[in-house]
């Protein structure tokens, strides 16, 4: 039997009791689920988001891991040898085993390839380095799978725009790990937005971290470790020389693996701000990079100190990077608010009352992110953070970078995806280079 259609079945299969649910919230949780309605869960990259995201899995009792996958056996992020904690290939293993209580254990692998194409899995989780999110998404999507992907959702615009539009063919069901849509307090900055009780908004500040200013670990190069299979680490990536300081942990820090902190970022806080402007198919008509400085060592290329301007069609400005407090502040002419990780402050308290109902206009609500996922798989529901969304909440980073090598501002067609009348600045933007064979 053919992958597709065994696939098919199946979520046919895992659909019954929740075909008739139309909201999203209200999916059961299934709890009692037999083992062979479980949700079958393979897991790409086992590093620190990795386990996180492992923890989430194994507190829903309607989905089982069946199969992990890392290049790198064991390693301990970024510490010295055997101190912390143990994450890899065989550390997952060992931790979902315990965890679960499984004497069947789970299948590992350190090809990809193998985890998509199990046609028992049903959902596949992409917790890898940023520049193997699409290949890893697009394997499992052609394969049938629904995907979980952390954010930035791809590390280049083209790979954005085909993974959406993947994800739209194959009609799968599709989460970006902007998590921070599935907690109350940024639900509720969004909600006071679109109820217009900061009437109407002229500026929004979205505070990030600051970029790598130097070597964050031993920037000495040196022969990779025996337990990583660095070649394949590098995939379609040039292969750097290998240093701790831009491996584990801090390989964002150079743009052939990611795009720094801004990008690690962009997709949590300003995801909320596009959320709060329904902008989740849409966005700005003007970026501009402005005043980037970048580290002093050869060690990473991407900016420690950074800011990108904004323009709306709808008059708002919106300023990004790391001279603001980290999280999203909405600025109106009739009041403001400011929500980051476990703090949402206003220009009128009661607005932050957990009890408060802020309006008729509600969004999407979703209270556990992977929860939100593994009920869109049943119920065949679009999640609260789908390919699309992901996308363009990170655009304005990616047209930031190109304006900053160009050094001037981009005029931007939100609709089309394409800036205008700038053919460099598009050629830039839709530039795919993979290394031999990944291409």
């Amino acid at each position: 039997m053919s992958s597709a259609p065994r696939h098919v079945s199946r979520r046919t299969f895992l659909a019954v009791g929740a075909a008739s649910i139309s909201m999203p919230s209200i999916v059961p949780n299934f709890a009692n689920a037999a083992p062979g309605e479980r949700i079958n869960v393979g897991v790409i990259g086992l590093g620190s988001r990795g386990f996180n995201l492992i923890d989430d899995l194994l507190a829903a009792s309607d989905a089982q891991i069946v199969a992990v996958c890392d290049v790198d056996k064991l390693h301990y992020r970024d510490q010295p040898w055997g101190e912390g904690r143990k994450f890899g290939l065989k550390a997952a293993q060992e931790y979902i085993e315990q965890k679960s209580g499984s004497r069947s254990g789970v299948s590992g692998y350190s090809d990809y390839h193998e985890v998509c194409s199990r046609e028992d899995i049903d959902a596949v989780i992409v917790a890898t380095p940023d520049h193997w999110h699409a290949i890893c998404t697009l394997e499992a999507l052609q394969n049938g799978k629904d995907v979980y992907c952390e954010k930035p959702v791809t590390h280049t615009f083209r790979e954005g725009q085909t993974v959406y539009q993947e994800v739209a063919n194959q009609k799968a069901i599709f989460q970006t790990g902007s998590q921070q849509r599935s907690d109350w307090r940024f639900r509720r900055a969004v909600e006071l937005v679109r109820n217009g009780h900061l009437g109407r908004i002229q500026s929004i500040e979205v505070g990030l971290p600051p970029g790598y200013e130097a070597p964050q670990g031993d920037p000495k190069v040196t022969l990779p470790p025996e337990h990583l299979d660095y070649d394949f680490w590098c995939g379609p990536a040039p292969k750097l020389p290998y240093t701790r300081a831009r491996h584990h942990r801090w390989w964002r820090g150079h743009r052939a693996f990611g795009g720094g902190v801004l990008m690690d970022w962009i997709g949590h806080h300003n995801d909320i701000a596009h959320w709060a402007l329904d902008l989740d198919h849409s966005g700005p008509t003007r970026v501009e990079a402005v005043g980037w400085t970048f580290p002093q060592t050869n060690i990473y290329n991407t900016p420690h100190h950074y800011e990108i301007r904004c323009e709306y069609a709808n008059g708002t400005k919106s300023s990004i990077g790391n001279g603001h407090p980290i999280g999203t502040r909405f600025v109106g002419d009739e009041g403001w608010a400011f929500v980051t990780r476990g703090k949402i402050t206003a220009s009128r308290m009661e607005w932050t009352d957990p009890n408060y109902d802020p309006g008729q206009e509600k969004v999407y609500e979703s209270d556990n992110h992977m929860r939100n996922f593994l009920n869109g798989v049943r119920s065949r529901t679009a999640c609260i953070c789908p390919a699309e969304t992901g996308h363009r909440s990170i655009t304005p980073g990616h047209l930031a970078y190109v304006s900053q090598k160009l050094n001037r501002p981009l005029n931007w067609n939100p609709e089309e995806e394409v800036v205008i009348e700038d053919s460099d600045a598009n050629k830039l933007l839709q530039a795919q280079d993979y290394r031999e064979p990944w291409g």
